[in-house]
């Protein structure tokens, strides 16, 4: 959300950014409304002041026992009691106009973001890692988990439908192993504070982290108006709505472990087979909050954060600065970390870190007080998965993939895993 006197003082910057973005200019459009708002509001405070001054003035009309004037007057006062009534419903109309068209306008990207349409203008920041080479054909990750007997997607199609999985035994506590090592990494290393938080939100906390109205198809409404997350990012950021922190405060580290639950609406005939793309899915969530002169620092420390969990895994990976096109709404600027997936031969997503200015808090109104004295200021928010889960899972079944079926486990994971050290094919179950 933007501050309109921003626009009124920065007009070509912001539709600079919105052409960046690949978006029609708006600076005019929105500054005429905000002048008719202006004027709207100019009316409607004469309009009360000579309200005001004529009931006074009908007092004194009484007093002198003027009937004339005392008649006069109450038609003038009926008049503009009317025209009040009309003003404050127009004032109404045109705030809401101008927060209909300002909420659903993307965040301005920062100068250092790439130009483009779309993915292929991203730009590769750095690699890691040495994808292993194979003496056979790796697999994809859905065929080693069905091979294994402990993936089960024809079982999750009779319970829920298409993009839904089930997992047993060995790969189910597995998928357990790497949340649980996430979170200790995180809240152990890194400084980040663990919290459980509510999967179900109301519309304001979607509208804060920029979800709503925008992207309602994308996302699962409840018969009783609550939305699930499609990410923890909603829950976590909004704990610091309509809220004024000390900035001794800051920054503030949060991470969760939840489920994700997604439409998925524009993903058709998109990574129909195997977990890549699912409606439910479980992901570690780091977000920071932060002052505005030391976010894009806590952007990279995020990032690396992110990273180190792959790192630890020793599965390769590269980390990509999104261009204009690709990057989400309420981000400046975007890292993408792709992990190598050896049974698709291609580097695929698994982590967004975003750095988002103010955008989100405005949406919030969430600030904190300057230590050294001052009116509170808007924070700013960031973001970043710390890793998907599932998509971590499929990281480690194609890249420790053995040639017998079987799957090695991280070193990382084996202390989470009761001693097991390879996972081999189940003999019974369900």
């Amino acid at each position: 959300m933007f501050d309109i006197k921003w626009i009124r003082d920065n007009a070509d910057a912001f539709d600079e950014g919105l052409k960046r973005r690949g978006l029609e200019a708006q600076a005019a459009e929105i500054i005429a409304l905000d002048d008719k708002r202006r004027a709207c509001l100019t009316a409607l405070q004469d309009a009360q002041s000579r309200r005001n001054a004529a009931s006074k003035e009908i007092g004194k009309a009484k007093a002198a026992k003027d009937d004339a004037t005392v008649s006069n007057l109450m038609g003038e006062v009926a008049e503009l009691k009317d025209r009040i009534a009309k003003g404050e419903n127009d004032e109404r109309k045109l705030d809401a106009e101008i927060r209909e068209t300002l909420e659903v306008i993307p965040n301005l990207p920062r100068a250092d973001v790439p130009d483009g349409a779309d993915e292929k203008s991203n730009v590769e920041a750095r690699k890691i890692g040495t994808p292993r080479k194979f003496d056979f054909a790796p697999k994809q990750h859905f065929e080693i988990g069905e091979a294994l007997g402990l993936m089960d997607f024809e079982a999750a199609q009779k319970i829920s439908g298409a993009r839904f999985v089930v997992l047993k035994g060995a790969l189910a506590r597995l998928e357990r192993a790497i949340g649980s090592f996430m979170l200790d990494l995180h809240t152990g290393e890194f400084g980040y504070t663990e919290v459980n938080p509510p999967l179900l939100v109301k519309d304001q906390a979607a509208y804060g982290t920029g979800n709503l109205p925008k992207f309602a198809e994308d996302l699962f409404k409840t018969t009783n108006d609550f939305w699930l997350i499609p990410t923890a990012e909603i829950s976590l950021t909004n704990l610091v709505r309509e809220s004024i922190i000390e900035e001794a405060q800051l920054p503030m580290r949060l991470t969760a472990w939840t489920p994700c639950f997604r439409s998925e609406a524009g993903a058709a005939g998109k990574d129909t087979r195997g977990m890549i793309r699912q409606h439910q899915f479980s992901k570690v969530e780091l977000v920071s909050i932060t002052t505005p002169d030391k976010s894009l620092d806590e952007h990279e420390r995020l990032t690396s954060c992110a990273e180190e969990v792959l790192k630890r895994l020793g599965l390769p990976f590269r980390t990509m600065l999104l261009s204009t096109g690709d990057m989400g709404f309420a981000s400046q600027k975007t890292y993408d970390i792709e992990v190598w997936l050896p049974g698709q031969n291609a580097y695929r997503e698994i982590s967004s870190c975003s750095v988002c200015g103010d955008f989100q808090a405005r949406r919030m109104d969430a600030r904190y007080r300057p230590k050294d004295g001052g009116k509170p200021v808007h924070v700013h928010t960031l973001n970043g998965s710390g890793l998907a889960v599932g998509r971590t899972l499929i990281a480690v079944l194609e890249n420790y993939q053995q040639a017998d079926g079987t799957v090695a486990i991280p070193e990382a994971l084996r202390p989470y895993m009761a001693g097991l050290t390879v996972i081999e094919r189940a003999n019974s179950g369900i």
